[in-house]
């Protein structure tokens, strides 16, 4: 099999795994550098053991490229296939079934680890319909939070994506900051022009409920806004350690998300599990709309979606209500982007 494809496909598995970045990283790093060589290049290279003795190149790239330009699916890349026939979660096989776009990731334009390119490739592989990309807003400065004009010059990127699709289609989005007087962290006229506003609370995450509660139905209020992203802030697990999840009257922002209609997020990483299962049924209660998402800041986190459904499943949420459920066009109506 092609090298490059080989590298970047382990890098996929291993990512679904949660194994740590720099084992990622290797292999990502592996597939750019003998991408940017000649193809008869790197078969000469891989067999006479040059390719070893370059920056970048350790010993199990290396023995995956060796492999695969004799010919063959490299034995590490097997293994993974393997470990991947085995699903994330137990339950919601169906629900996960009939989830056809996902409205929550991340690219290397703020602090996901991979190009936009790589992304949408990665969501058509596994079946995706359309994925949103939704990079941070600019206050979000750690992870490097997009400026208008760089928002700017990314839906250029999006419409080049599209342009060769083949069907699937990549939505303009972004998770834009809810800020402290619950105003979105982005020009309305920016805002105009995106298919989907994820709109989710960052910072000050331990203000008093009443804060919080005003803050957050002022967002909702916002016409902009389509879908509220991980509403309790919290962290279960994972290397950022933990943290509690942020309070606010669950009634009051379901009732105003249910009034707007605006999607409560199912997110799907597993050190989020957000919103807690307490909270999804009160939202079912509230009549809310629902958007599983992966949350996905590399291509194998795509496939977190399967956690999602799981959680969805279990406590009952209705199909229907599950935004990205629906076909595109019906998707965009509701997003009020049009199709």
């Amino acid at each position: 099999m092609d090298a490059v494809d080989a590298l970047n496909e382990i890098a996929f598995w291993l990512e679904r795994e949660l194994a740590p970045t720099f084992k990622v990283q290797a292999f990502r790093k592996a597939a750019g550098i003998i991408e940017a060589l000649d193809p008869g290049e790197v078969e000469a290279r891989a067999r006479n053991g040059r390719l070893k003795s370059m920056k970048g190149i350790g010993d199990r790239t290396f023995e995956v490229i060796r492999q695969a330009v004799d010919g063959g699916v490299p034995d590490y890349l097997e293994g993974l296939r393997q470990r991947g026939q085995q699903p994330l979660a137990e339950g919601g096989t169906e629900l996960h079934a009939a989830l056809r776009g996902d409205l929550h990731s991340h690219s290397d334009w703020s602090d996901g680890g991979s190009p936009i390119e790589l992304m949408a490739d990665a969501a058509r592989t596994l079946g995706r319909e359309y994925l949103a990309l939704t990079d941070h807003s600019p206050s979000l400065k750690i992870a490097n939070g997009l400026s208008a004009e760089r928002l700017r010059e990314q839906l250029d990127v999006v419409a080049d994506v599209n342009a060769g699709s083949g069907g699937f289609r990549l939505l303009a989005g972004i998770e834009v900051d809810i800020l402290e007087d619950g105003r979105l962290d982005q020009s309305p006229d920016m805002l105009d022009r995106l298919d989907v506003v994820v709109a989710s609370v960052h910072s000050k995450l331990r203000s008093d409920r009443h804060t919080m509660t005003a803050r957050m139905l002022g967002a909702i209020s916002d016409p902009h806004m389509n879908v509220l992203g991980h509403c309790t802030g919290r962290l279960l697990q994972g290397s950022r350690g933990t943290r509690p999840q942020s309070e606010f009257d669950a009634e009051r922002v379901f009732a105003a998300c249910a009034e707007h209609g605006v999607a409560v997020e199912i997110n799907s990483r597993p050190e989020r599990q957000d919103p807690p299962d307490e909270l999804i049924r009160l939202a079912i209660d509230a009549g809310c709309l629902f958007s599983i998402d992966s949350d996905a800041h590399a291509p194998g986190q795509l496939d977190f979606l399967q956690y999602g459904a799981a959680r969805a499943a279990s406590n009952s949420v209705p199909a229907e209500r599950i935004v990205n459920t629906w076909p595109l066009d019906r998707l965009l109506e509701w997003s009020g982007r049009g199709a």
